[in-house]
């Protein structure tokens, strides 16, 4: 079948082409991605995104390198080598600003009727420091219909799903990312809309931080999330006070502090084949009915934060979900609530390799494995 697009909706430029063969747009280094994904959301053949190596970073100051909307559902973003997405441009910032060198609030954006045809596969994210633009009902990267949260603007420096967004997000490493309050490596806020959760499979969170809550990954109430085979290490929260818990009369979980992934309460994770190591925590989880299957807790126990109690594993209030896991750490448990017969305390030294999996035969059935990204034609 021939490809429907008129000329005149894709962008005039070598970095931004259609390969009507491939069925699929291609992005080059110095051509802007926002413009193919409008070529393909227009487009009702082409549904295609290929992004070729390099770095790609924004051409301004603004909420988002890319983003995604309703009319962009059923796209697929993949990135052909290695391509990197960073928030920082030093040369438009402001050298002066503490956010240096970022100039958006998130590098990626998932915004509302966003589903799981929607797929982000293969790139590095990096970058975001806390850099803060906009306020208000009206946005660029939003609907005016779609109410705005302050953690709209402020939370998820690498990623950002927000509302209706439940996309498909595969071997994606999001990586040394800053933000506050919290959220500095991917925040998931569905307002309670929860029809479906966004899938993380084959993801690394690694080395991101955050003033208070979710270094990796934050679950803000009404959320849902399933994560398959990922990675959290590295991954630092409680850097700051937490000034969003003082204001509304109680901070939240001062003395131990959160976890490199938080679930807030109303909020539902669905974790298998995951490995938590390295962190400052490892998960803090205020929901009910979340699942953590063959999924390694292992020394969770990194120095830096500002909360004084020991560092845990899981201090999850409702922990009937978690089985057939392996934990160990300063507190395996912290509340006390996981079956001891359904999982593994106190296992042997997995030995990790630099890669992260374990060459302990013990754990030859649990925890996270790279997976290689799909071998495709670059043309």
């Amino acid at each position: 079948m021939r490809s429907l697009a008129r000329q005149e909706d894709v962008p005039p430029s070598a970095v931004v082409r259609l390969d009507a063969g491939q069925r699929a747009y291609h992005v080059s280094p110095g051509g802007q991605i926002q413009d193919a994904l409008e070529a393909a959301a227009k487009d009702p053949v082409n549904k295609t995104v290929y992004v070729h190596a390099g770095t790609y970073r924004p051409p301004a100051r603004g909420q988002a390198l890319i983003w995604f909307n309703a009319r962009h559902d059923g796209i697929t973003l993949e990135a052909l080598g290695e391509v990197i997405l960073t928030a920082a441009n030093p040369e438009i910032a402001d050298p002066k600003a503490p956010s240096f060198p970022a100039v958006v609030n998130h590098v990626v954006y998932f915004g509302d009727e966003v589903t799981r045809n929607t797929v982000f596969r293969g790139f590095k994210v990096t970058g975001a420091n806390n850099f803060t633009t906009g306020s208000g009902e009206k946005s660029p990267i939003e609907s005016d219909y779609v109410r705005k949260t302050a953690f709209f603007y402020a939370d998820g420096g690498g990623l950002k799903v927000y509302a209706r967004a439940y996309p498909t997000i595969e071997g994606v490493e999001v990586y040394t990312n800053y933000t506050t309050p919290c959220g500095g490596g991917v925040s998931v806020e569905h307002l309670g809309q929860v029809q479906d959760s966004v899938l993380f499979r084959n993801c690394i969170f690694r080395d991101n931080r955050t003033q208070i809550t979710g270094s990796g990954l934050d679950l803000l109430h009404g959320s849902r999330a399933t994560l398959e085979n990922c990675l959290f290490v590295g991954n630092m929260a409680n850097l700051g006070v937490d000034y969003v818990g003082m204001l509304g009369g109680a901070e939240y979980r001062p003395e131990h502090g959160s976890g490199a992934m938080t679930v807030f309460d109303g909020s539902r994770a669905t974790v298998s084949r995951c490995t938590f190591t390295g962190n400052w925590n490892g998960v803090d989880d205020d929901g009910r009915g979340s699942t953590y299957v063959e999924t390694i807790f292992w020394r969770n126990t990194l120095a830096g934060g500002i909360s004084p109690g020991s560092r845990y594993e899981l201090d999850i209030t409702d922990g009937a979900g978690v089985e057939r896991s392996f934990i160990h750490g300063d507190i395996n448990d912290l509340r006390g609530t996981i079956n001891k017969e359904a999982n593994t305390f106190d296992p042997p030294d997995p030995r990790f390799d630099a890669q992260f999996i374990p060459r302990a035969p013990q754990f030859a059935g649990v925890g996270y494995r790279p997976v290689a990204p799909p071998s495709r034609t670059r043309r």
